[in-house]
């Protein structure tokens, strides 16, 4: 089963010219081949015709077409050809017949790496044996998570108990629990979705190995530690530009969950705006007989408006405190220990592109808690690991990819020697 959660990375490229020499060759001979064919033939004739109509309506029409919808949608990245299309778990001595290699990518082309390491095995935690992420450990955050879903199931059933007694229009009522269902679907999205956890594999990229003498070790899980990722003591693991742990989400927000996080937030925003202003309009400005809501509903809508109101207050720092994070490129907790230092004006960290948040599959998945596919993986990450880069190698060297094992961590502060084998020069 392929992994299609968005390990998009960038190849050199080194064999990418005799690849297409040999592509140019290839369609010579083809060329060579079909004018060689006789042209009395009816049948063959009439099909060489209707292919040809065929290619030049996909050539003059169809291209151009997907072409303009890519650059409108702002879709850096096309699953159909970018992906790597090489099955881990074809067997060749029982299908008697070897399985091409994909082609060489050239020079900053994407690709996606359809390998799955994910663990297979059906158990909840944060480790990395565990199949489904989920944070079990905290029972407070597991309470407000929980309770963050009772208030939002609270609000919906308000809403529609309005629509049902003709306080409001079906439609309103309608447009609301749709922001509460992208709500909620986000929250489950950014609560059950790896972080951006460090694993114990991970090694240092080549810019990070050329430019620095030293890297920065974990003492908790005695691991390479990727710059801005922090070691969060309730998930026990070390997370990849760690932004803070949210009690509400009961997870930590990281490279990998940020977007969820974020779009939660806007349709939280959304929903305790919308309700205020559905309140407030019917208070205020309507005294017709038919914007007088139901007796038992009243007190529903009075409970309610408390909650939109701290709710709003609520998410607006929070969008605040992200939006405040992307600009500057500090996180939370780093503003927090640089604040407490008096270092903040010794801040040299760059502004978080929205690429690496969102992806580059084009602004149509950016409303939808879908994993984003990101140009280089490992640059968003800070880390690499030994078995992505032998993969790329096999690639690049037009060998057959095999399944390289796990490697497991030496127990000293140092990294195993065949950690050292896989790095970059």
């Amino acid at each position: 089963m392929e992994n299609l959660g968005a390990e998009g990375q960038k190849i050199n490229g080194a064999v990418a010219n005799a690849a297409l020499e040999g592509t140019a060759e290839s369609k010579l001979s083809q060329q060579q081949n079909s004018s060689s064919q006789p042209d009395d033939v009816p049948n063959g004739g009439r099909g060489q015709k209707i292919n040809e109509r065929v290619q030049s309506i996909d050539r003059k029409v169809v291209k151009p077409a997907q072409s303009c919808l890519r650059i409108f949608c702002g879709c850096e990245y096309n699953s159909s050809t970018d992906r790597l299309e090489y099955d881990y778990t074809y067997d060749e001595t029982v299908k008697k017949k070897r399985q091409p290699l994909p082609r060489i990518r050239e020079r900053g082309e994407f690709y996606v790496d359809s390998y799955n390491g994910e663990p297979w095995a059906c158990s909840f935690g944060t480790n990395e044996e565990s199949g489904i992420w989920m944070n079990s450990g905290d029972q407070a955050g597991t309470i407000m998570a929980a309770l963050v879903w009772l208030l939002m199931l609270y609000s919906a059933a308000t809403v529609t108990l309005l629509t049902i007694t003709e306080g409001i229009p079906p439609i309103l009522g309608m447009i609301y629990n749709f922001l509460c269902f992208m709500a909620l679907s986000c929250h489950a999205k950014t609560s059950f979705t790896d972080p951006g956890s460090v694993p114990r594999s991970s090694v240092p990229q080549e810019n990070q190995r050329r430019d620095s003498a030293s890297h920065s070790m974990c003492g908790q899980c005695q691991t390479f530690k990727p710059p801005m990722s922090h070691h969060c003591r309730i998930c026990n693991r070390c997370v990849s530009r760690m932004d803070h742990h949210c009690p509400w989400m009961n997870n930590c927000v990281g490279a990998a969950n940020l977007k969820h996080f974020l779009l939660f937030l806007l349709y939280t925003w959304t929903c305790a705006a919308y309700s205020l202003s559905l309140f407030g309009w019917n208070y205020f400005f309507c005294a017709d007989e038919d914007c007088t809501f139901h007796v038992v509903v009243v007190h529903l809508v009075r409970v309610m408006t408390v909650l939109c109101i701290g709710a709003f207050l609520f998410t607006s720092s929070m969008l605040m405190n992200v939006c405040y994070g992307l600009m500057t490129g500090i996180g939370t907790i780093d503003r927090l220990k640089k604040k407490a230092t008096n270092t903040m004006s010794q801040s040299d960290e760059e502004p978080i592109p929205l690429k690496d948040v969102f992806g580059i599959e084009g602004y149509h998945t950016w409303p939808f808690p879908i994993d984003p596919v990101f140009d280089d993986y490992d640059r968003v990450m800070g880390y690499s690991t030994p078995q992505r880069l032998a993969r790329e190698q096999q690639h690049m060297e037009r060998k057959t990819p095999a399944n390289t094992p796990d490697i497991v961590p030496a127990p000293t502060l140092e990294l195993p020697s065949c950690v050292n084998d896989f790095l970059p020069v």
